[in-house]
């Protein structure tokens, strides 16, 4: 006999593991050490549910076990469970609750039905199957005005009034800044459309298959994120037939592109805002309280107290909500997303989704449904699956919605694993919890980063190690999702938070270790399809401070394993550790680690097929 015991991640105690689709069967085990005398209950609660808490009787089974068999008909959505064990003894009733622990799997015992944290079941509508070339996709992110000018001398475009061009593209960036801390002054280097295009052979070389630009339609900062007019590009990138002429290259050397959607906010100097007057004296919500655009904002105090992304003034936050701003977006004609992804835009991704209504994604991801073989992925920096922002828990994983987000947790389960500042096991439960919450198909569209233009960059969060950082890009291009290199990072930039995270390409003086060691983790990609689309399974060790991930599919394995430890180890399967039961042939695993030794910081990538 054992002592109670649940783990949804293991098939003894549920199957299938993880998300299931609407219409499904669950079957539940819970191990109880005394089966005489006792009673086992499955408590379900259906996040938005009129019905409330649903009580079920779990039947005794083989063992030691309860067992409870479902259908998932009562809709999709959030499923949150737990169960309840009576013993009955000398006429006395003795109530425990086995609930969630904190951090996935193995849960624990509770006292109280009021202490109880319940394990999630996430249930879809459908899978969200995205088009092949994203699946099998590298991206590369692009800053685009710190790239590359592709003008005769590296003229600048169309220089912005009121703004700094720098002479040149080693100068760092820099913010001037007033006494409310608001910058007044930009910086631009100049990168641009035609920048872009002059560099593809570079990009092929390195082994890029998709691009993800920051913004790039006209606004007043460099960033971009101050959208003045979603229907032009900005001047200083080029003009609107230059980026005609950049997809036409991309698609000729079979690269995607996919655009940065910013649709929560617009800058304060829009043709839609307007409060300089750049636009007209007379025309823009700010000016002219008849304006058209006037119902997409919130004045308190018409029209300089207005409501603000995140109190940002350069940001008059949108209302997403309004019609006639959704119709401007995304309807069905003369729409922001119908211009772009007719002239061959690849796809989108969402700047901050959830400051987007689930109503108002929904309606974006209609709009590209009308065009074939489009992505729309989310900024969510945490779990997707879970995710509650203004008091409203999202849509995001369900179907017709985001077909994935950017993994930015992945990023710091990384850079803990590496500085180990964080217990191998503990992040190797946190991979799972993941894996578990998200529909398989939404798991697998993740677009997977090690930094961004949000983040410090990654080759100064690992002090400036090469080999490091040679992990690290190891151990995302080892995870489940389409990697996504932030422009740079394969050359040798280093920074830390906005704006350092956002120099000039180093074109003169680009690191050759760094960037044979990004095209190597490319090509592997590439070659073996295993990484793509084969089952996920990381391992550790304790005592060897191992960490590692196993890909594999049919006759297909891929092991990638880095030895964290000064001292050099042994691969011994026997000594790993994982969450998760190993599906896998266990030969297949003895015959490629045999003998194998990891050096000291040292790691190991290896391929077998049977």
């Amino acid at each position: 006999m054992t002592h109670i015991y649940f783990n949804p991640w293991l098939e003894r105690y549920k199957q299938p593991f993880g998300a299931v689709q609407e219409g499904a069967m669950v079957n539940v085990w819970l191990s109880v050490p005394e089966q005489q005398n006792t009673k086992v209950f499955l408590v379900v609660r259906k996040e938005g549910s009129s019905v409330g808490q649903k009580i079920f009787t779990m039947e005794p089974a083989t063992e030691d076990r309860f067992h409870f068999q479902t259908l998932m008909d009562q809709g999709w959505g959030l499923y949150f469970y737990y169960f309840k064990i009576v013993h009955e003894a000398e006429g006395h009733e003795t109530i425990q609750y086995y609930g969630f622990k904190g951090q996935g799997g193995e849960g624990r015992i509770y006292g109280s039905e009021r202490e109880v944290i319940p394990y999630q079941l996430t249930c879809y509508q459908k899978p969200e199957i995205a088009p092949k070339w994203y699946r099998n996709a590298v991206f590369y992110q692009i800053f685009p005005d710190r790239f590359a000018n592709g003008n005769p001398n590296r003229v600048i475009n169309q220089p912005k009034k009121n703004s700094f061009i720098y002479a040149t593209e080693e100068d760092e960036p820099f913010y001037i800044k007033n006494k409310e801390n608001e910058i007044v002054r930009w910086d631009f280097f100049g990168g641009n459309f035609k920048g872009i295009q002059d560099k593809i052979p570079y990009l092929q070389e390195l082994g890029i298959t998709a691009l993800y630009l920051n913004p790039i339609f006209e606004a007043s900062s460099n960033h971009r994120y101050d959208t003045n007019d979603y229907f032009k590009v900005d001047s200083i990138l080029g003009t609107e037939e230059e980026f005609r002429s950049l997809i036409a290259a991309l698609h000729t050397a079979g690269i995607a592109v996919v655009l940065d959607g910013v649709f929560s906010h617009v800058g304060k100097n829009s043709r839609y805002f307007n409060i300089s007057g750049f636009y007209g004296e007379n025309t823009g919500a700010a000016r002219d309280p008849q304006s058209p655009y006037r119902d997409w904002f919130t004045f308190n105090h018409y029209p300089n107290d207005y409501k603000s992304w995140w109190g940002v003034a350069d940001l008059p936050e949108v209302r997403k909500e309004n019609p006639s701003f959704q119709e401007f977006i995304y309807g069905d004609l003369d729409s922001v997303l119908s211009k772009w992804t007719s002239m061959g835009v690849d796809g989108w991704r969402l700047d901050v989704a959830d400051e987007l209504t689930d109503d108002f994604i929904a309606g974006i991801r209609k709009n590209l449904l009308s065009y074939q073989e489009k992505i729309l992925i989310g900024e969510v920096w945490e779990d997707a699956s879970n995710k509650i922002a203004y008091d409203t828990r999202r849509k995001y994983v369900f179907g017709d919605h985001l077909q994935g987000v950017m993994n930015y947790p992945l990023r710091q389960q990384i850079l803990d694993i590496l500085k180990q500042s964080r217990s191998l096991q503990d992040i190797c439960e946190e991979m799972i919890r993941y894996q578990e919450n998200y529909p398989a198909d939404f798991y697998y569209n993740q677009l997977n980063n090690i930094g961004t233009h949000d983040t410090e960059r990654i080759l100064t969060m690992l002090d400036g190690s090469v080999e490091a950082l040679d992990q690290a890009w190891g151990l995302m291009f080892m995870m489940p999702g389409i990697p996504c290199v932030y422009y740079g990072d394969e050359a040798g930039l280093t920074g830390g938070k906005d704006p350092d995270n956002r120099k000039f390409f180093p074109w003169k003086s680009i690191n050759p270790r760094l960037f044979k060691n990004c095209q190597k983790w490319i090509e592997r990609r590439k070659k073996y399809d295993v990484l793509k689309n084969g089952q996920f399974f990381p391992f550790y060790s304790k005592t060897q401070k191992i960490f590692g991930i196993i890909r594999y599919s049919g006759n297909d394995y891929v092991i990638y394993a880095i030895n964290l430890s000064d001292q050099e180890q042994s691969l011994n399967v026997g000594e790993l550790s994982s969450p998760r039961a190993y599906r896998g042939e266990y030969a297949v695993l003895d015959r490629i680690l045999e003998g194998e030794i990891l050096a000291p910081k040292g790691s190991l990538f290896m391929y077998d097929s049977e």
